[in-house]
């Protein structure tokens, strides 16, 4: 089998290659590409499981981010176990042609208890006086603590919330080049985050993005060099275009206005409980899962939701056909946002009465995704000192909220997760191998794409 690398790099579409990614634009020039029409939601999760199996979310089961685990009554976020992905991955179906193809997965998701011979994936350490120490997992287990001599501790922080930077994406991409001179695995599979920072907290329009368009192409242009000297092909792709979004849409509180929604009342805070509910959303970017109980009130539902400014479409479970969407796990009602609207979990209407989580980074205790993580209170003065003061705090033994996010969805202007208006936007496929690429792929053929490059004999790559 061909080596191989494929090397995700998170939000990139044609609208971002160019002046500020001129060594990704000229890796493209001298190759061969193509637009990848995305899966339904077009979510870091769903995306990376449908081309990990080549199936569609009604088969593997990834939903989204997250969704109703109908067995435990609660909704639930970024799980970790490769079980949950319900249909057998690349590296499963390689190993039965080939005994030999070994498989390394630094950072895409459902990372844990795979087939996958080598993994990295984060995993912090969540002490008992409320500490969240930064760390990952890995298989084997040494990889781990050989990484972290060789690296520094994994830069937790600057892989998600208010400090997110390009360091996380260096890291990651160094830990590669590690795991790929010790191992030399067939297959490996990079994620390089560092582009969905800034497009969801500013837009695609922003002057900003241009510094973190040239660190990114940074990055690759240091992977693809190393990994060309190994005689490695390369594939570059995305799972999505992020595209200008900053209208929030609460569909929980409009529930709630309607009666459908049970709260939870505990030290004057207001908690979801999504088991004693009538119907509530799980929101997963542009797109919204909604469970209804009672399945006769499932008409009734649909027409009070549709009638929200944001809203572009609801599609029952007849209708998620049409989108591969009609899993069990799925709501029986799915919302997809308008172009330039996203939908959040919020479901309080006073802020005084927020649950505590609401204000922090905490990614498994929200019942729904929050972009407004990336962010710090711009209500709250001195931000630096308030942090310098919480975290010498925390070290010093004392319990700390670090209670720091503002409850303000305005501030996002940019997200994901519905097909855009314009193919520019569309995830790409960027390839050195020479075999023909079709101008659009479903996200389902990208598994096939990434086959065919493992399979191409080594005189038909071009480097």
């Amino acid at each position: 089998m061909k080596k191989t690398v494929v090397i995700d790099v998170v939000g990139l579409c044609d609208k971002l290659i160019g002046e500020h990614t001129p060594f990704i634009e000229a890796f493209r020039g001298r190759n061969r590409s193509c637009k990848i029409r995305p899966v339904i939601p077009a979510v870091t999760c769903t995306a990376q499981a449908t081309y990990l199996t080549g199936e569609w979310p009604s088969t593997h089961g990834v939903v989204g981010n997250g969704w109703f685990f109908k067995d435990e009554q609660e909704v639930r976020f970024w799980r970790q176990s490769n079980r949950l992905v319900q249909a057998p991955k690349i590296w499963d179906v390689m190993k039965k042609e080939d005994p030999a193809f070994t498989c390394a997965n630094l950072f895409w998701w459902y990372n844990m208890y795979s087939g996958a011979d080598y993994s990295v994936t984060p995993r912090p350490n969540y002490l008992a006086d409320g500490r969240k120490i930064p760390d990952v997992y890995s298989q084997p287990a040494e990889l781990r603590d050989e990484l972290q001599q060789r690296l520094g501790t994994f830069p937790l922080f600057h892989f998600w919330g208010p400090k997110t930077s390009i360091k996380s994406s260096k890291w990651i991409a160094e830990a590669s080049k590690y795991t790929e001179e010790k191992y030399d695995p067939t297959l490996t599979l990079i994620y390089l985050p560092h582009l969905d920072y800034n497009l969801q907290r500013f837009g695609t329009h922003d002057a900003k993005i241009a510094a973190d368009l040239a660190e990114i192409d940074a990055v690759v242009k240091d992977l693809v060099t190393f990994y060309e000297s190994r005689g490695a092909g390369i594939v570059l792709l995305s799972e999505y275009g992020i595209s200008d979004a900053d209208h929030p849409v609460h569909v929980n509180r409009v529930l709630r206005e309607a009666g459908y929604l049970a709260i939870r009342r505990e030290r004057g805070l207001e908690l979801l409980d999504a088991g004693a509910s009538e119907a509530f959303a799980v929101a997963d970017h542009q797109i919204c899962h909604v469970y209804v109980k009672d399945l006769r009130k499932i008409d009734k539902v649909k027409a009070l939701l549709s009638g929200i400014q944001g809203v572009g479409s609801i599609l029952d479970k007849n209708e998620q056909k049409e989108l591969h969407l009609d899993h069990e796990r799925s709501g029986d009602l799915v919302l997809l946002a308008d172009d330039g609207s996203w939908f959040t979990y919020y479901y309080w209407h006073e802020n005084e009465k927020a649950p505590d989580f609401a204000r922090t980074v905490d990614i498994h205790k929200k019942p729904g995704y929050d972009p407004v993580e990336m962010f710090t209170d711009p209500e709250k003065p001195l931000m630096t000192l308030r942090v310098l003061w919480k975290l010498l705090a925390k070290k010093m033994g004392f319990r700390v909220l670090m209670d720091l996010i503002p409850l303000d969805a305005g501030l996002i202007k940019g997200s994901h997760g519905i097909v855009p208006e314009s193919n520019e936007e569309y995830p790409v496929f960027i390839t050195n191998s020479d075999f023909e690429l079709p101008e659009e792929t479903d996200a389902t053929g990208v598994f096939e794409l990434i086959k065919q490059h493992l399979t191409t004999t080594s005189d038909e790559i071009v480097i």
